[in-house]
């Protein structure tokens, strides 16, 4: 498989704040709204560029989503920011009323998704937002792995006419994507080929999927690595592309095995080209305390967990 190295680990928010910010110099419809996180959202410099196009709602999530729909009204394109439990679990009424029923121009964009925002605890770690905003008309939900390609997306999601739910997180992580690398909303990258098991992974989880990879290769098994950084729409064509060959599947996602990337893939599979499928996925349970370290491990969504998922799903594809 293809090796991938890294010589620096950023979070994924500052690929959305280096992104808000080339935005600010290319786009003048682009206006940016947070509800009292300016900081954890890393807008300071798209702020600092353009302190007349910046709103701070204050802790007033759901009148920051009313506020961009108006704006959205106007011509211009609100990117409401705020904790991913904040901008989905708390203000999901005002989302589905006034932005995805009527398809209006909103950029939901969330820091601090998942386990991994870590010591804050269960209250914080919304683990159903990707299932949330997936079942929602109209809405494009993403959810890029490093900080080029969080920067890449938050760029292309202002050309994207249409309500989207852009999710990112707080913890450092290799940055193994290229600057340059090109983000098409829909389209999902190889990141290596295989012929025995197929990786889909979105998120944190691409680079432990990738990891994985290279475990199942030291043991003669060849992985394909997919990264689903668009979970809605789904590139099904990638999916079925990948399992015609390996006719086994298993998906990673730092989410709620309910409702997230590996219930759509299943979706797909089950109608078109059934075939087994394993979850690398927080169980029906919330989170708690913990390093993003500790919490990985525990609710199993390590790289080694991949590995060990892979390792069932094959010995299923086995038999009759």
């Amino acid at each position: 498989m293809k090796k991938f190295t890294f010589t620096e680990k950023k979070d994924t928010r500052s690929g959305f704040g280096a992104g808000m910010a080339e935005l600010g110099r290319r786009n003048p419809d682009v206006v940016a709204l947070c509800a009292d996180l300016v900081a954890s959202l890393k807008l300071d410099t798209f702020i600092q560029e353009n302190p007349g196009r910046f709103i701070q709602c204050g802790i007033a999530e759901a009148n920051m989503i009313g506020v961009s729909a108006g704006l959205s009204l106007n011509g211009l394109i609100p990117f409401a920011t705020t904790f991913a439990n904040f901008g989905s679990g708390r203000v999901y009424d005002q989302i589905r009323q006034s932005v995805a029923y009527s398809n209006k121009n909103v950029k939901i964009c969330v820091s601090h998704a998942g386990l991994t925002l870590g010591e804050d605890g269960a209250t914080h770690q919304i683990l159903e937002d990707l299932g949330m905003m997936k079942a929602l008309p109209n809405m494009t939900v993403i959810n890029p792995c490093d900080y080029n390609q969080t920067k890449a997306a938050t760029i292309a999601i202002a050309d994207h006419e249409g309500p989207v739910y852009l999710r990112f997180g707080r913890p450092v992580i290799p940055v193994f994507t290229d600057a340059d690398q090109p983000f098409e909303i829909g389209k999902a990258w190889l990141v290596s080929e295989g012929t025995d098991v197929s990786i889909f992974a979105t998120g944190h989880l691409v680079w432990e999927a990738i990891q994985a990879a290279e475990a199942l290769e030291a043991e003669g098994i060849a992985a394909e690595v997919i990264n689903i950084h668009t979970i809605k729409p789904l590139d099904e064509e990638a999916v079925l592309t990948s399992v015609a060959k390996t006719r086994c599947v298993v998906t990673a996602e730092e989410h709620m095995e309910n409702g997230g990337l590996g219930d759509s893939i299943a979706q797909v599979l089950v109608k078109k080209l059934p075939a087994p499928i394993e979850y690398v996925a927080v169980k029906d349970t919330f989170g708690e305390s913990g390093t993003p370290a500790q919490l990985m491990e525990k609710y199993g969504l390590s790289a080694s967990h991949i590995v060990e998922a892979a390792r069932r799903v094959m010995q299923r594809k086995q038999l009759p």
